[in-house]
């Protein structure tokens, strides 16, 4: 009997050391990425080693550990429902034993738990010690600004702690509500992240309706769109003239006196970079191969317009079974068996398809959060981004990422259940609030691709009948070609 005992502890010892190496592992390969991800938009410095190097150094590794965290967070569902699906296929396989319930559940607690720790610790830290300088008076160095740090992570701990209380109170005003109140670990940290989990499925309720429609115009843009009823010679030929006409105003602006004002020649110049920019484009497009434009730009946009269409009709379905049945509301699971049935009506099929609908999700409501003009600032430019808006990018990265699970069972995209803390968010069970989400969603993305496609085939008429080179200027730069008559007419030569 005494055996058996050790014999159960050793195995229960192996399984718990061999799934903390696989964490770890797939942690590594997570940090690995993102540290070459953020170096490459990382403004670069000089190699001085001083105070503020330290500080950005620190920052950076933080940073990079935040958005090691997203990363894991955007492959935490299809990570399991792929588990799933090959526990089902291969049970008694020795080699995949390693991928049981244990390590599932133990990853999303991980994220969890690191998701809160970034969200509240290291992104508040990181921002605090790059701005910081030391009190006044106080001997200037690290330990100073460390100092600092430490009281603006503090008070700003006292106030979301009071804004939580205040909220919770006004909320939930009964005796049992009331004494939670005063529990830190079980009230306080599960009901702020709830907060935060609900913003974040606003945030992408916001942004992945206006990605969906986006994500056309960027492939668009990488691409090489078809040649119909348009002559690229004579665009090419009239952007030549235009690029000669900047280039001899800029040659002649040491003696042209209205071409001295301040500021008039970064004008041109930018001027002349957008037009070689068109002039490479149109390049581009004349070079490209038959196939390139005829075959690929309609296939990725078939691809795009089908994976959009694929996620309308799904909420669509989910808001009835959100109707008729009660087991279509999210929720969290406790069972930590995992392979015992399919969560997919069509097998491994739809459960690949599920996962290319959330990466696609994903993908659609960054691009439509860094379209959103509130936040364009955050947008990162390679080798020129500083750490403070790095910062802010991992941060709405993370909150994104954190809530793509949420919003991916919400809709209806997948039927796995909610893992770990995940599951206990408070507003997953209020039938109101989930029903709202399907609705508005669905309701937001189909006017936000109506929109697309009426605006893009006007555009493209008016390009192919010739009348978007029809521009009226109220303002000329040219002080010779852009004179305005008496009657408010500009006049060409």
């Amino acid at each position: 009997m005494e055996e058996d005992d050790v014999t159960i502890r050793e195995q229960n010892f192996h399984s718990q050391v061999r799934e903390y190496i696989i964490c770890f592992l797939l942690f590594a390969v997570l940090y690995i990425v993102s540290y070459f991800i953020i170096t490459r938009y990382k403004r670069k410095t000089d190699d001085h080693e001083d105070e503020d190097a330290i500080v950005n150094r620190i920052s950076l590794y933080l940073c990079t550990f935040t958005l090691a965290v997203s990363g894991g967070a955007v492959f935490l569902l299809p990570f399991s429902i792929i588990s799933n699906e090959i526990l089902l296929s291969f049970p008694k396989n020795y080699y995949i034993q390693w991928l049981n319930g244990s390590l599932i559940h133990g990853l999303w607690n991980l994220v969890s738990l690191f998701s809160n720790l970034c969200l509240f610790v290291l992104m508040p830290f990181a921002y605090f010690f790059l701005e910081s300088e030391g009190f006044a008076g106080s001997k200037k160095g690290i330990k100073a600004r460390i100092l600092e740090t430490f009281v603006m992570l503090f008070l700003l701990a006292l106030l979301i702690l009071g804004i939580v209380w205040v909220a919770s109170a006004l909320i939930d005003n009964d005796a049992a509500s009331m004494e939670s109140l005063y529990d830190l670990w079980e009230f306080y940290l599960p009901y702020l992240y709830s907060c935060i989990s609900l913003m974040g499925g606003l945030l992408l309720l916001l942004c992945t309706p206006v990605g969906l429609s986006r994500m056309f115009t960027v492939m668009g843009q990488l691409l090489v769109k078809p040649t119909i009823l348009e002559d690229l010679d004579e665009q090419i030929y009239c952007i030549h003239l235009q690029e000669e006409s900047l280039q001899r105003r800029l040659n002649g602006s040491s003696i042209h006196p209205t071409y001295t004002r301040p500021g008039f020649a970064y004008q041109l110049h930018k001027e002349l970079d957008n037009v070689r920019n068109q002039r490479n484009k149109l390049e581009r497009r004349k070079k490209a191969s038959g196939w390139e434009k005829n075959l690929l730009y309609p296939m990725v946009m078939l691809i795009l317009l089908s994976g959009t269409t694929i996620s309308v009709l799904m909420v669509a379905l989910n808001i009835l079974y959100l109707l008729v049945d009660e087991t279509a509301m999210p929720k969290g699971s406790t069972d930590r068996g995992i392979g015992n049935t399919s969560l997919s009506t069509f097998g491994v099929a739809q459960a690949v398809l599920e996962i290319i609908l959330m990466f696609y999700l994903m993908v659609s409501s960054v691009v439509g959060f860094y379209s959103l003009r509130v936040f364009q600032g955050l947008t990162p430019r390679k080798d020129d981004t500083t750490m403070t808006t790095i910062i802010g990018c991992c941060v709405s990265i993370l909150v994104l990422s954190s809530a793509l699970p949420v919003m991916s069972r919400t809709l209806g995209i997948t039927r796995f259940d909610l893992l770990g803390d995940f599951g206990r968010f408070n507003w997953l069970g209020n039938f109101y609030i989930v029903l709202s989400y399907n609705m508005l969603f669905a309701v937001v993305t189909t006017l936000c691709l109506v929109r697309k496609f009426t605006s893009a085939i006007r555009e493209e008429l008016l390009k192919a009948l010739g009348l978007d080179k029809l521009q009226l200027s109220n303002s000329p730069t040219d002080p010779e070609s852009g004179k305005l008559s008496a009657n408010g007419h500009q006049k060409t030569l």
